[in-house]
């Protein structure tokens, strides 16, 4: 007698086929972080990979059971996982996930809309569209009929920035700073567009003025990318003086605000994002792990309008089923709006501007700790989230010491930074070791320990955690 297939996760019966798994799931979570007992598991890439290879076929003839996969996965990857729920797991533009809106996501994978057809997902379209209608008011206040898409993240977004002002324009010019993200140059190569213009930012921002000199050798449509919120130090680009040499060369702007753009909900540091308007495109990330691409005229989007008979024939179209194709470069896409719009009504601009808030706190928190500690050298205050900082050592006294100094007993001694082959073998160590997960990034032609504050749980006292391992490792 054949075997009754598994249980479903819709309908009225699949809350009670979930309820069982979810039990599993949850303690095998628990167990794996508390086997891990940090933000990383130690060992480095083969220990991780021999413990995974070690669960023996991945396919196997026949299979174990529900609760024995879900309890032996589950628990290998949370024991194996890079958790950014950890205060110091600080190394990416990684954010730890609200629990809230994992459960709105679990709800997601249950009733599995499709957002490809209304017919696949009436309520989730209709909720898809009034989000995106509130979220580009925020980016886009004055505009009369502003818009947004959902997209994947950052990377998605620009390229559909840059995919709109193709379609305008034709053959468009892309010029960017050195310290944009890399996902630009492979757009402009994805979209058979010529390579970027790349202006150098020595400062870490796009300099007004290097942006005219670079804009008066171009001839035809010219779109300057501007970034609120560097990937390797966090820095927000002068908005409204790149805005005033674009409207002079005739260019249009775009913001990649993928990591500043969640300061637009909070009333205390909003100005860092004053100018962002006047962009013609926008990218932002929310803190529900999805992303936008924010546009001043709802008009520019007609052109990825594309029709499929058995998605959105033109008869039901004119019935009044709205129609989703043009939503995205994504035909079947998952509901990510769901786990969005939980998180905007749970909390609120407020509550959200709070969580921005204590991010950037922190992170002033630990560049004040590095100020303070003599084996450590600050590349800069904070910005938004990311503090840059790296190990100094106490050369030998000099031998030019002063007579006053020799007769007192001074000695002079000089401060010299550590190596970047020092540096980099920190970093890997705390990896390796599964203490801490800290980025890298290169500045001032050096190479700098990158910290990314994204946890609002973060303590100071955690923060002096990462202080003591950073220095501990110099000793070694």
């Amino acid at each position: 007698m054949r075997a009754a297939p598994p249980p479903l996760a819709g309908g009225t019966s699949g809350a009670e086929a979930l309820r069982p798994l979810l039990d599993t799931v949850l303690d095998a979570l628990h167990d794996g972080a508390r086997a891990r007992g940090g933000p990383l598991p130690p060992g480095g890439p083969e220990a991780v990979a021999a413990r995974v290879a070690a669960l023996g076929a991945v396919l196997p003839e026949h299979g174990t059971d529900p609760h024995e996969a879900l309890r032996t996965l589950v628990h290998t990857v949370a024991e194996g996982a890079a958790d950014p729920a950890h205060p110091l797991c600080a190394a990416h533009l990684h954010t730890p996930p609200l629990a809230l809106a994992v459960a709105a996501d679990l709800a997601a994978s249950a009733l599995n809309p499709s957002m490809d057809s209304w017919d696949q997902a009436p309520a989730a379209s209709a909720l898809e569209a009034e989000v995106t209608t509130a979220l580009a008011a925020e980016v886009y206040p004055a505009a009369g009929r502003p818009d947004a898409l959902v997209t994947t993240g950052g990377t998605e977004s620009n390229q559909l920035a840059l995919l709109l002002a193709r379609e305008r324009h034709g053959r468009v010019h892309t010029v960017v700073g050195a310290n944009a993200h890399h996902s630009f140059h492979r757009a402009a190569w994805l979209l058979g567009l010529p390579q970027p213009v790349t202006v150098p930012t020595p400062d870490g921002t796009l300099d007004p003025a290097a942006l005219a000199g670079a804009l008066k050798g171009l001839d035809g449509p010219v779109l300057v990318a501007a970034t609120a919120g560097t990937t390797d130090e966090g820095l927000i680009d002068p908005i409204p003086a790149l805005a005033d040499v674009c409207a002079a060369h005739g260019a249009e702007l775009h913001v990649d605000a993928a990591y500043g753009g969640p300061v637009l909900f909070s009333r205390t540091h909003r100005h860092l994002l004053d100018g962002l308007d006047r962009a013609r495109t926008v990218t932002v990330d929310l803190p529900a792990a999805a992303g936008l691409l924010a546009v001043r005229d709802a008009a520019d989007l007609n052109v990825l309008g594309h029709t499929a008979d058995y998605l959105n024939a033109d008869d039901d179209t004119e019935a009044g089923l709205p129609d989703l194709l043009g939503r995205s470069l994504r035909t079947t896409r998952r509901p990510d709006v769901l786990k969005t719009a939980v998180t905007l009504r749970a909390l609120g601009r407020a509550g959200l501007g709070a969580l921005v808030d204590a991010c950037m706190e922190r992170a002033q928190d630990l560049a004040d700790l590095v100020e303070k500690s003599p084996g450590l050298e600050l590349r800069a205050r904070p910005t938004l989230t990311t503090v840059l900082f790296r190990p100094v050592t106490a050369a030998e006294p000099t031998d030019g010491a002063t007579s006053t100094e020799a007769a007192s007993g001074a000695t002079s001694t000089s401060t010299a930074t550590s190596t970047d082959e020092d540096l980099a073998a920190i970093r890997r160590t705390l990896l390796a070791e599964g203490h801490a997960v800290l980025g890298r990034a290169g500045a001032d032609g050096r190479l700098w320990l990158k910290a990314t504050l994204l946890n609002p749980h973060a303590t100071p006292g955690d923060l002096a955690r990462l202080i003591t391992l950073v220095e501990g490792s110099t000793h070694r």
